[in-house]
């Protein structure tokens, strides 16, 4: 798979939003608006979707992603720069994020 093979790849995506609620779909939208290679902060996403006090439940709703990597949830942060969580595990996280920046 060309993604990791360090070659940037822009993904296109087809999800059934009908039975997600509207804030997981603002958040994961909002989400997948994040440039390859770079990282926002869970607060930065709380913002976007016009509720800048929510970025804990955006971390929810990030951890009910069903598609890790076509909505790069991998890409949202801590605010400190830390790296939070990850659905399958922060090692996993740290190496999508490698995997991006070393992409050519």
């Amino acid at each position: 798979m060309q993604y990791f093979d360090d070659r940037k790849v822009e993904f296109e995506s087809i999800i059934d939003w009908t039975q997600v609620s509207a804030f997981d779909v603002a958040v994961w939208q909002a989400t997948s608006t994040i440039p390859y290679g770079q990282t926002r902060s869970y607060g930065w996403v709380a913002a976007q979707i016009g509720k800048p006090k929510a970025a804990r439940a955006v971390g929810q709703a990030l951890g009910r992603n069903p598609t890790p990597i076509l909505i790069p949830c991998h890409r949202v942060i801590t605010s400190s720069g830390k790296l939070g969580g990850f659905s399958s595990g922060i090692d996993m996280k740290q190496t999508l994020l490698d995997t991006e920046r070393n992409a050519k």
